[in-house]
């Protein structure tokens, strides 16, 4: 499609240079192709006009405004009338028929409108979404024209084009789009060239480009609407595979793995004496993976997920032991000082007797005890280093670095990983951990270049955490289940969404909360913990929380990764319709360390949206955290999914959806598999269209895609 990739958007006729500037800025729409890939967000059938007392009897039925579907009237307009003043100013008008009226109203453009819309004899077919204000329904800003006009004088199932406010200034509304892409099909009379090789298209059972780019817009029929979709996701899933799989298996030919050819006397020792239970079938079958990537004489790059408290810290550490073994040294990095304190504390436990030295290193290591350990680990004396960001700092260098474990690797991005990484002159075998679960698709898409472990089991003896769901008026009911546990000698998180009051936003505030807390539970200690705290006053805070000077935490969500403490049973969420349903579950897992039956409370406002009460509902029914993350997906899109922003993956997809298209891109990530393995440089005649794709993809930065190494 490279002519089309050529001609620019402004030459459109009604478009011209600032009409062109604010589709660059708006949609990044610049020439006849990317307005051509600008698709419809949902379709409505104007083949029917209804009457305005039809109208008036579905807004009796409906449940609310969100309810009402999309309509067309026919009819005139009069009575124009200016209301308010300044920026309240707004223009009614009333549109009738022969069985009513109905008003219509502005709040831009209002000279325009005015004018334009003047003559009380012109009939008009509108165009819009009725809603109900005041007891009385109308439509506001309302497509209006004077004739039902279609591309190729069709009627019937028409595309909507999301704006924005600035186009809709910029008189870009959706009709104008629409009249924009019928410009360029009219004016495209060849068939629009095709961007895969036959081969593919018989294969998938897809149709061509130009049927494709013609009925994703203007459908001759429901059937070839679906096979327009049908064609246009799996080619966007089909590039963004063959990118993805192209780099991995670059990675693996070009990039030698260091061998960790033994299991040796660390290994051995820690897991006859010092283990503190027996492994789960997962966490044995993960540790097994692992080894077997160490010594394939390639680099490993392993994904492991597990869901919270599956023990993945455990796993690590044993695959530490493996590279030191072999006379490497390992490294563990972790978001936060908190979960870098709270590794380190943990396995200098799990290891106290053995003759391994670690150290950590944070932001807040002194410069002495710096100047102490840097040498040590320059020289190989410190076997395994646990810290933070400062892991990647040019001034801590390694003797033999052979193995890097990047705990909720999802905070990191990708240029911070990419500098541990080059710690060592042969890159070091790499595993990166989440205790966020991500959905099959997801995984594929974000981390297809990495193998997949997960552990689905919990530790022997583990309780599954009851949730609940309670309203903020009922918190007698409440204190009191949560004063119970206390009295037996449990303790308990409060967790709010804000650490200050903020005018834009009615909830609690942290520090309102914390307050209130004291004086409800005058009789215990209360300690608080949020992420503007100076990193030593958060490390006291949370110290006293964790030997049981304190018995209620009141915290924002810093607390939402890693914090282990087996005594806290209780996880009350303030706000909790603030959340999403992964971080929902990542607090959860927070309690339900110990043997004791556990608890999480999602207090909220009586008045929920429907995806809220569908959130909550998810989270009251499962601890299953790949079910939750599946909803999640579902519910949210994948571009606010935690991670994804960080991953190396820009989620710009523009007609694929990851939650619901896992068969397509199944089928696509085969295909381009298949290829990749007979002509991994697509040097052969029969891919030279997909080389030149995947070049131009890339050179457009359309893949979103950064090769980790």
């Amino acid at each position: 499609m490279q002519e089309l990739n050529q001609l620019h958007i402004m030459y459109l006729q009604g478009v011209g240079p600032k009409k062109a500037e604010t589709l660059q800025k708006e949609i990044q729409v610049v020439s006849w192709e990317d307005m051509l890939y600008y698709f419809p967000y949902k379709y409505i059938d104007r083949s029917k006009i209804f009457t305005i007392k039809e109208i008036q009897g579905i807004a009796g039925h409906a449940r609310n405004d969100n309810s009402m579907p999309y309509i067309q009237l026919k009819g005139k307009i009069s009575r124009f009338q200016l209301h308010g003043e300044g920026r309240a100013r707004r223009l009614t008008a009333q549109f009738t028929d022969d069985t009513g009226s109905i008003e219509l109203v502005w709040f831009q453009m209002l000279k325009y409108i005015q004018n334009t819309y003047a003559n009380p004899d012109t009939e008009y077919i509108l165009f819009g979404k009725p809603t109900v204000f005041g007891h009385r329904l109308n439509v506001a800003h309302p497509e209006l024209e004077t004739e039902n006009k279609f591309y190729d004088g069709q009627v019937g199932t028409q595309g909507l084009y999301n704006t924005t406010e600035r186009m809709k200034n910029a008189f870009l509304h959706s009709r104008a789009i629409q009249k924009m892409i019928t410009q360029i099909l009219e004016n495209t009379k060849t068939l629009i060239p095709e961007t895969l090789p036959q081969a593919i298209i018989d294969q998938a059972h897809l149709i061509s480009l130009d049927a494709a780019l013609r009925n994703i817009h203007f459908p001759q029929s429901p059937e070839m609407l679906r096979q327009a979709q049908y064609r246009l996701k799996f080619e966007e899933l089909f590039y963004l595979q063959l990118n993805i799989l192209q780099v991995t298996k670059y990675r693996e030919k070009r990039i030698n793995g260091l061998r960790f050819t033994q299991v040796g006397e660390h290994f051995n020792h820690f897991y006859y004496n010092h283990l503190p239970f027996e492994l789960t079938g997962a966490q044995k079958r993960v540790v097994k993976e692992i080894r077997q990537d160490a010594n394939s004489g390639r680099q490993m790059n392993r994904l492991l997920q597990g869901d919270v408290g599956s023990g993945k810290t455990l796993v690590a550490l044993m695959s530490v032991l493996i590279a030191l073994d072999n006379g490497f040294q390992g490294a563990i990095m972790a978001p936060t000082e908190i979960l870098a304190t709270q590794h380190y504390e943990t396995i200098s436990e799990l290891l106290a007797g053995m003759p391994i030295e670690i150290a950590l290193l944070t932001g807040s290591t002194k410069k002495k005890k710096r100047e102490e350990l840097l040498p040590k680990i320059k020289n190989g004396e410190i076997k395994l280093v646990i810290g933070t960001h400062a892991l990647i700092e040019d001034t801590v260098e390694f003797a033999n670095l052979g193995l890097v474990v990047v705990d909720e690797q999802h905070r990191f991005g990708v240029a911070q990983r990419a500098r541990l990484w080059k710690k060592n002159m042969t890159p070091p075998h790499v595993l990166v951990m989440t205790a966020t679960p991500i959905p099959r698709t997801l995984a594929m898409t974000v981390y297809g270049d990495l193998d997949v472990s997960i552990i689905d089991e919990l530790p022997p003896g583990r309780k599954p955490v009851k949730t609940v769901h309670t309203y903020e008026k009922k918190r007698g009911d409440l204190y009191n289940s949560v004063r119970k546990q206390l009295q037996e000698g449990r303790q308990v998180y409060i967790v709010y969404p804000l650490i200050e009051e903020s005018e834009k936003v009615d909830i609690q505030d942290l520090i309102a909360g914390f307050e209130k807390t004291k004086q409800i539970f005058p009789e215990y200690q209360v300690s608080m913990l949020h992420g503007k705290m100076k990193p030593a006053d958060k490390d006291a805070e949370m110290q006293r929380f964790v030997s049981g000077e304190t018995q209620i935490m009141v915290a924002t969500t810093v607390i939402e990764v890693g914090v282990n403490v087996p005594n806290a049973s209780v996880m009350l969420i303030e706000n909790a319709e603030r959340f999403g349903l992964s971080q929902l579950h990542q607090l959860r897992g927070r309690v339900g360390r110990g043997a004791d039956q556990s608890f999480c409370i999602l207090v909220t406002k009586y008045e929920l949206s429907e995806n809220t009460r569908k959130r909550l509902a998810i989270m009251t029914e499962t601890n299953d955290g790949f079910r939750i993350a599946e909803e999640d997906l579902k519910l949210r899109g994948p571009g606010d999914i935690d991670g994804t922003q960080q991953s190396g993956i820009a989620f710009n997809l523009k007609i694929a959806n990851l939650a619901h298209d896992g068969q397509i891109l199944t089928l696509a990530r085969d295909i381009a598999r298949e290829i990749l393995d007979a002509d991994p440089q697509l040097v052969y005649p029969q891919n030279a269209l997909l080389a030149h794709q995947l070049i131009r993809l890339n050179k457009d930065k359309q893949m979103g895609w950064f090769m980790i190494s």
